[in-house]
């Protein structure tokens, strides 16, 4: 039977708990992922997932980032990184959890999963530190042109200065994520991009840790994120042999309906990037693993993890 632990860590950012869950196998673990959630949510909405892979002998460990879900130290820090730093003091909390899982089960392979933004700050990691894992999947990630970042960045940075870093506004989210319209088709709410399955729509909705809109502050940290990730001389330190799985959703608008997520997998590859795969799922939005081709994708990443990890 499946085992759910929950427990928490010291943030580097030296005010936060940042609260973790770790799903443990019945018999032996085979290998870890560890799995970083996306932009306004939080890990719990990964419990799919890691019970998928808990099932199969995988531990699955995850946490809230800061300013997410349960590892928001005041309110105002909601949807907030940090004052200085704050992609990398996410990045470092991510090390850290790789550093404290990776001690209890030293001798199995240990994969990282990122979504959305936690692709963003998974793509980070694997400059920094890729060296210290076996694979990489990444979900909903996406390469803006660099104008559009560059746009991005100056529009936020306005912002800042008229309003300061904990100024929200989705208009400002919607520049930031590329986004040129917040609804899909006959949308029927604002949240229409995450899935094509209404049901899953609604529970999004309806998740009181969902759907924050992010401060200036944070869109600024993670644009910044999203232009270091794409400099041709970052990507070039890489761990060139590490295995790379991109799943995105053909009419995913974060990924530009495919075309952001093919200029990711193509850097990858002009990187020197040897073993990169890219599956692409017809008529599904952000959210792979809430929409309705989550059966697949969890039978995709199962097959690419057991060739690989």
């Amino acid at each position: 039977m499946t085992t759910l632990r929950e427990f928490t860590f010291p943030s580097c950012d030296g005010k936060t708990n940042v609260y973790c869950r770790a799903f443990l196998p019945e018999q032996g673990v085979r290998g870890v992922v560890q799995i970083a959630h996306g932009l306004a949510e939080h890990c719990t909405r990964y419990d799919g997932l890691a019970a998928f892979l808990a099932e199969h002998d995988y531990l699955a460990v995850s946490n809230d980032h800061i300013g997410h879900g349960r590892s928001v130290a005041a309110p105002e820090d909601a949807g907030f990184l940090s004052g200085r730093s704050g992609w990398d003091k996410a990045v470092e909390d991510l090390r850290r959890l790789r550093v404290m899982t990776g001690a209890q089960y030293p001798d199995v392979p240990y994969v990282l999963f990122g979504h959305s933004m936690g692709s963003f700050l998974a793509r980070t990691y694997l400059i920094r530190s890729g060296h210290d894992l076996d694979g990489c999947i990444l979900s909903g990630t996406c390469q803006p042109p660099r104008h559009t970042l560059t746009a991005a960045a100056l529009l936020i940075e306005q912002d800042i200065r008229r309003h300061g870093t904990h100024w929200r506004s989705r208009k400002l989210m919607q520049t930031a994520l590329g986004m040129r319209s917040n609804t899909v088709g006959t949308a029927h709410t604002i949240c229409d991009w995450v899935s094509s399955d209404p049901e899953a729509v609604d529970e999004y909705l309806a998740d009181p840790l969902c759907g924050t809109t992010p401060t200036a502050g944070l869109l600024r940290d993670m644009v910044g994120g999203m232009r270091f990730n794409a400099q041709p001389s970052n990507l070039r330190r890489m761990d060139p042999a590490l295995p790379v799985l991109f799943l995105s959703g053909e009419q995913d608008l974060i990924g530009g309906c495919g075309r952001g997520v093919i200029r990711a997998y193509r850097s990858f590859l002009n990187a020197g990037m040897t073993d990169v795969t890219l599956k692409l799922y017809p008529d599904s939005m952000h959210e792979l693993l809430h929409d309705r081709c989550c059966g697949k994708v969890l039978q995709d990443i199962l097959r690419w993890l057991e060739s690989k990890a």
